[in-house]
């Protein structure tokens, strides 16, 4: 089974939930009470590094499986940071 598809679906659409936090928490000016935009910023070129990555899998049959592995672990990478982006906004006491 291919899993470059998958993959390449699910990080652009966590991609664009990381640009919207990111986004919401600049315009609200309370970007600098907590860094939960940093951790979603970091979660966002892993993000697109998995993007970038699935892409290439997609084209490259003969390295296909290193490069997919890659994206996993990036995919991976900005998921884990994407969560204490989120875990650390939820529990940070914005007024």
């Amino acid at each position: 089974m291919h899993r470059q598809p998958h993959i390449l679906n699910a990080s652009s659409n966590l991609l664009g939930i990381s640009l919207i936090l990111i986004t919401g928490l600049k315009v609200t000016h309370h970007s600098g009470q907590t860094f939960a935009d940093e951790c979603a910023g970091i979660s966002a070129l892993g993000f697109t590094a998995s993007c970038l990555l699935s892409y290439l899998a997609m084209r490259n049959e003969r390295r296909s499986e290193t490069i997919a592995d890659l994206s996993d672990w990036s995919f991976l990478s900005g998921l884990a940071l994407l969560v204490i982006a989120v875990v650390n906004l939820a529990f940070s006491k914005l007024v």
